[in-house]
């Protein structure tokens, strides 16, 4: 699903409001997960997951034109950790 589908969605269900009031509160939304990740903060959303980040180490890799070893420098990588409902959800036959 790509944001426009969920926003068609969210207006199929959501009659009441207008477009433009969906696009405000699914923005808000995703800006505020992505700021608490950047400041090294944790979502957490009951029953659908935890979003979270984890350190990645400096490393050794290769420059793939030219097979040159070049230095990776360590950074932070934002991770998902789904709840019990969801990892139900996705097992179930």
């Amino acid at each position: 699903m790509i944001r426009s589908e969920l926003l068609a969605v969210l207006a199929r269900e959501n009659p009441e409001l207008r477009m433009e009031e969906i696009e405000k509160v699914v923005g808000v939304f995703f800006d505020e997960i992505a700021q608490r990740l950047a400041n090294g903060g944790r979502v957490e959303l009951r029953g659908f997951g935890a979003f979270s980040t984890r350190a990645r180490e400096a490393r050794k890799g290769r420059n793939p034109r030219t097979g040159a070893a070049v230095a990776v420098p360590g950074k932070r990588v934002p991770y998902f950790k789904p709840g019990k409902e969801m990892r139900a959800r996705l097992n179930a036959d």
